[in-house]
């Protein structure tokens, strides 16, 4: 029989909350994204915040926090470099490197890698959408009107946020939280 309750996990119930922000902050941020076509910088800083205080939790010594600070500059250089020629949105920018700070330099390449291929479908979706559907068509909900304008962006917020929850529980993070 599989135990079923946080304490026969072994796993705290601090831990379990802690554990819950990320998930919890990529669904609100893809949420946002969608409806607003913004992530505004306080949702960045909650998800570092939050990251300090998984991190200590986590009993991650600060050589190793540092290490996730490197990888969080690093992205957040990266990214802005995309956002200068319009590739990409500034709260996206924001937003990926603030999750790259959970994923720590070991998974911060993978969670790209799924960004990219997540956007890139989500993109494709998002252009067909446009094309194929007649706007009058669609019920005239401010955010779906939105998304079907050709001139409006593409939320790449939600495929960050999908990426960040494929790859999250494979993170030095979340096995820390899990195992204390």
């Amino acid at each position: 029989m599989l135990p079923t309750r946080s304490d026969e996990l072994g796993v705290s119930n601090m831990n379990m909350i802690v554990l819950a922000i990320f998930p919890v902050m990529m669904a609100f941020c893809a949420a946002y994204d969608l409806l607003t076509m913004r992530i505004p910088n306080w949702l960045s800083a909650v998800l570092i915040g939050g990251f300090i205080v998984a991190a200590i939790l986590a009993g991650f010594p600060l050589e190793m926090i540092g290490m996730h600070f490197v990888a969080f500059a690093i992205a957040l250089a990266v990214c802005f470099l995309l956002f200068i020629p319009g590739w990409i949105g500034g709260g996206d920018a924001k937003f990926a490197a603030s999750t790259v700070l959970w994923m720590g330099m070991g998974f911060a390449l993978p969670y790209l890698l799924y960004a990219a291929i997540a956007g890139g479908i989500f993109t494709a979706l998002i252009l067909a959408f446009r094309k194929y559907l007649n706007a009058t068509q669609l019920p005239k909900w401010e955010w779906l009107q939105k998304l079907h304008d050709p001139k409006v962006g593409v939320p790449y917020g939600i495929a960050l946020a999908i990426a960040a929850l494929i790859v999250f529980p494979h993170t030095n993070i979340f096995t820390a939280l899990i195992v204390s």
